[in-house]
């Protein structure tokens, strides 16, 4: 195989490693708007696109939060909002050092004579749609695959369709200047042990770079946000040095070097979970060739946005929230997170079950 090299390969690359940066990860802000909708109906905030704006601005613009973020993944309507002094989101996060990213694909559905299991739509337009997002000033995207753990699950058809559309979207992104972020997610459910989401993470992950291979994808403009290896939500949880363990084992069996970075999903678990998980992964005594970083939502807004509840006097606080987070993750990826970010919200799971967004 050889990689594409088309003319926005050098810009690829660069991106890929800018957002891999060591000590910075992703806020994945780029729910869609019935999901954020669910988040506002939490405070009891009404979800009309004032008050989707306002949640945006005051992340975007908190106070010394955007230095430990490398990337922020928006949703299409976000992607083109403005601040309430009327700069461009796209221009605030740039001038911050944070490059903007586009969640591109449509949602799952299911595949038909499985068991709920699921292929991510999307790919009507997709190359037009990255040229406008380009246009737009995006330089990065997002297509979340997710597949599940049964007694016959992943299928061996959940997984070839999942890799493949992954596989088939990243270069898609390439050819139009966009960094592809490859999201296989399996999802927490059930109740098997931590031995079980190891096996399937590493079969997934092998069959996504055998795909990512036979499509040509340059895996150095790439960026991987898997799953942690942890344990089912039904089953005993375990601690943050056994899920380092399995999940850098999984990862080092089948993801390539080439791979600058692998930015984590938080996939329901609480926001000190999260970042207790990824800091004894980085503590690691073992070769790893790539960054191991974050791109979590909810577990770096859960208590930010609980914390404002809609309301315009508890932005202040609310930043402070956002600020804590972001910090702590940041020291996640260098191994360095003492606890110091942890309250009671943050220890709050945010487990949904089936998560869709």
């Amino acid at each position: 195989m050889s990689a594409f090299v088309g003319k926005y390969a050098e810009e690829l690359i660069k991106t890929a490693k800018y957002i891999a940066t060591p000590g910075k990860g992703i806020l994945a802000a780029d729910e869609s708007t019935g999901t954020i909708g669910k988040r506002l109906a939490s405070i009891n905030v009404e979800n009309i696109e004032s008050n989707r704006q306002a949640l945006r601005e005051f992340l975007f613009t908190s106070p010394n939060a955007l230095q430990f973020l490398s990337g922020v993944i928006l949703f299409e309507e976000t992607l083109y909002q403005k601040a309430s002094d009327g700069k461009p989101f796209v221009d605030v996060l740039t001038e911050n050092g944070v490059i903007p990213g586009i969640k591109v694909d449509k949602g799952v559905v299911e595949l038909a004579g499985t068991k709920g299991e699921t292929t991510t739509q999307g790919f009507d337009s997709l190359g037009a749609r990255c040229a406008q997002y380009y246009k737009a000033g995006a330089r990065f995207a997002k297509w979340r695959a997710v597949l599940k753990i049964g007694v016959t699950e992943p299928s061996e058809l959940s997984i070839q369709q999942n890799a493949q559309g992954l596989a088939r979207y990243a270069i898609i992104c390439q050819e139009n200047g966009l960094v592809p972020i490859v999201e296989p997610e399996i999802l927490t459910d059930g109740s098997h042990d931590i031995k079980k989401c190891a096996a399937a993470t590493e079969t997934v992950l092998a069959a996504v770079y055998k795909a990512l291979n036979d499509h040509h994808v340059l895996l150095e403009g790439t960026l991987l946000k898997p799953n942690m290896v942890t344990p089912g939500s039904d089953s005993p949880k375990v601690g943050p040095e056994v899920i380092a363990e399995y999940t850098v084992t999984a990862l080092r069996r089948t993801v390539p070097p080439a791979v600058p970075g692998i930015v984590f999903l938080s996939g329901g678990q609480s926001e000190e979970d999260a970042t207790q998980n990824l800091n004894a992964m980085n503590k690691l005594e073992v070769l790893t060739p790539w960054t191991l970083s974050f791109s979590f939502g909810r577990a770096l807004q859960q208590s930010t946005l609980k914390t404002w509840a809609g309301k315009k006097e508890n932005v202040a606080k609310a930043q402070e929230a956002f600020l804590a987070r972001c910090k702590a993750n940041s020291d996640a990826t260098l191994g360095k997170y003492e606890g110091s970010g942890a309250g009671g919200l943050a220890s709050e799971s945010l487990f949904v079950k089936g998560y869709k967004y």
